[in-house]
């Protein structure tokens, strides 16, 4: 029998978010996720292990780990057998010597059992059972569903994540596949993740996918606003990207190929604006999976994006949401907020994206959209604060539009070259790093040569809707 360690120290076992506090876990930092998984489908079956090698950030005689309910075999920390306690939605571990700060140490964790989602205020999240086959949807708690983690946003690292299973299925992991070995009836996937990615964005998708590669760039007429402000050279009426190719794949079920070159058919045209717009795509590929089943929603992760069948019509009516996916891979993946108050960067920015791509795909312009939007949000009551909204409206429709509000009124506030100049400094300066409200606020002011305090207070901080510009 495992004895058990003494109570975590206080402050151990949380992160001290405002919104979340019980997710994530003071006194380190992890470096890097080494993730082996050997998953069986028809009896949703998991027996995995965690290598977590992380820096203390303090002296620990102890550490907990944000991990669902599976049972663990053994621990260990570097190398050593180390006494542990499932608590809860919390691992404690103590290692069999106390960690100086500063040092460098592993933890290993061995287990198995049925992955299921954990529950949420925003219902069940994490890795769940598709009608054949795993989708894995994290954001913003379910990361401890499948693997024990730091669950916190600020808490970036690099990933190697080995998953196998029957050899029917095709296994996509967030991250660059280096390795696929097939022996007897399984396959092994090996994937790495070099960036600092958050744990509410890996994911595993599994199912009978084919498997397509889809071209990363395109010659299109742009008429837009990518084609007004950024002129990179014309040819009979087009701009030719001077970015370079993006690997592209997808995973999608052979009975919607065909729904989904139409309706992802523009994807490459997407990335030309994005682009142009917000600067180089953050990461080496990207991943479109598309499940057999329906989904609610699309789920982001970094460098990939998910989508249910349900979004496959073959006449392009879910586009909006292909852009604001993509979007995210700017704003909310390489960005990534220091804690979740600051989540309007990631909503605001991926909404503003779909009105721009509407504008540059000869659909409705961005004033029209914002005017819209700004008609239904002002009907609504003012009761959100859209740099701080709370916990129980981080999804609110009202932080989405809004926060597209916002920037379309900073657009018209310190005009186009300032403003999309600003955003190509704001991903390009906090490249795979952490962001807050008042750090874009500073760098828009710097753009801007004066104090935005105002403009700011207005939109971002107050409840009462301002007029919009230009209406």
């Amino acid at each position: 029998m495992i004895s058990k360690p003494s109570a975590p120290a206080p402050g151990a076992d949380t992160s001290g978010d405002p919104y979340l506090p019980t997710h994530g876990n003071g006194g380190y930092r992890v470096r890097h996720y080494d993730l082996n998984l050997d998953y069986k489908v028809a009896p949703n079956r998991l027996s995995a292990s965690a290598v977590i090698t992380a820096e203390a950030t303090q002296a620990l005689s102890r550490a907990s780990f944000d991990f669902a309910d599976f049972r663990i075999n053994r621990v260990l920390v570097d190398g050593r057998p180390a006494k542990y306690l499932k608590r809860g939605p919390k691992l404690h571990v103590k290692p069999a010597k106390s960690i100086p700060a500063g040092t460098a140490f592993t933890v290993e964790v061995h287990y198995v059992g049925n992955p299921r989602p954990v529950g949420s205020r925003w219902g069940d999240v994490g890795w769940d059972e598709l009608t054949d086959g795993v989708l894995v949807a994290s954001q913003p708690v379910g990361a401890p569903s499948w693997f024990p983690c730091n669950d916190h946003p600020s808490d970036k690292a690099a990933y190697r994540v080995t998953v196998t299973t029957a050899s029917p299925y095709l296994v996509a992991v967030t991250g660059n596949l280096i390795d696929r070995y097939t022996s007897a009836s399984t396959t092994r996937w090996v994937y790495e993740r070099p960036e600092p990615t958050a744990t509410y964005l890996m994911g595993v998708q599994i199912g009978r996918y084919d498997e397509l590669e889809l071209t990363g760039r395109g010659w299109f007429p742009h008429t837009g606003v990518g084609a007004r402000l950024l002129s990179l050279g014309f040819s009979h009426g087009r701009v030719e990207s001077v970015f370079e190719t993006v690997p592209q794949r997808a995973a999608v079920p052979p009975r919607l190929r065909r729904l989904f070159e139409r309706d992802f058919g523009r994807q490459g045209r997407m990335f030309e604006m994005l682009q142009r717009l917000f600067g180089p795509y953050p990461f080496g590929e990207y991943v479109i999976v598309v499940t057999d089943d329906d989904l609610d929603d699309p789920i982001e992760a970094q460098g990939m994006s998910i989508f249910g069948a349900n979004h496959l019509d073959g006449r392009r009516t879910h586009e909006r949401l292909v852009v604001h996916e993509l979007a995210h891979q700017w704003f909310g993946n390489s960005l990534t907020v220091a804690d979740w108050r600051h989540i309007w960067l990631n909503e605001g920015f991926a909404t503003y994206a779909e009105w721009l791509w509407s504008e540059e795909s000869g659909g409705q312009p961005a004033q029209a959209l914002a005017r819209s939007w700004h008609t239904r949000i002002k009907a609504k009551p003012a009761d959100v604060r859209i740099a701080d909204p709370g916990v129980a409206r981080m999804f609110d429709e009202r932080v989405y539009k809004r926060g597209a509000l916002t920037l379309h009124a900073l657009r018209a506030e310190i005009g186009d070259p300032a403003f999309f100049a600003l955003l190509k400094a704001w991903t390009g300066e906090h490249r795979h790093g952490l962001v807050t409200t008042d750090e874009f606020v500073a760098l828009a002011e710097t753009y801007a040569g004066r104090s935005l305090a105002a403009f700011f207070s207005r939109w971002l901080t107050t409840p009462a809707l301002p007029p919009l510009p230009g209406a």
